[in-house]
């Protein structure tokens, strides 16, 4: 967890081949996972969150045939940051609009 601005940038680029200019939010924990660091640029500079737990550890994400990549959406993030455990979590139905293409 010693890696800065320049150290997390040069990381996304050369080990995960994406940009860290592109606006996403990278997800970095230490081996012990009681220190999550995120990096994000804001289109004017760069921004990290560091955070570290006085007791307990952050659960790693869940990854799917849908998202080898490691991609979450912003609630799972909100669910890891809380400590909530995300194999007990149930979403209720919702209305979701498909979007035809014309």
């Amino acid at each position: 967890m010693r890696k800065g601005f320049n150290g997390l940038s040069a990381l996304i680029r050369a080990e995960l081949g994406h940009d860290p200019l592109s606006g996403t939010v990278f997800i970095f924990f230490n081996k012990q996972r009681n220190q999550v660091k995120l990096l994000l640029f804001e289109g004017d500079g760069f921004g990290i969150f560091h955070k570290r737990l006085e007791k307990g550890t952050f659960e790693l994400p869940i990854r799917t045939a849908e998202s080898q990549d490691g991609i979450i959406d912003w609630h799972e993030l909100q669910f890891i940051l809380q400590g909530v455990d995300l194999t007990s979590i149930r979403f209720r139905k919702r209305y979701d609009r498909q979007v035809v293409a014309a």
